[in-house]
């Protein structure tokens, strides 16, 4: 299952860097591409707001 960020994402941008398929866009909160996203795991591992979950 991807992962998904949610309304408490803070735009810091770390998710971002740690993403190894490049999946996730810019925004006033980042949006994780679905279809590309591999479920590794890594951006949630990183975000200091605990964002990032699995669906």
């Amino acid at each position: 299952m991807p992962r998904w960020i949610d309304e408490t994402c803070i735009a810091c941008g770390s998710c971002q860097d740690e993403c190894p398929v490049d999946c996730i866009a810019e925004g006033d909160i980042y949006v994780i591409d679905e279809d590309v996203c591999i479920d590794c795991g890594a951006c949630q591992e990183v975000c200091p707001v605990d964002a990032i979950h699995e669906r």
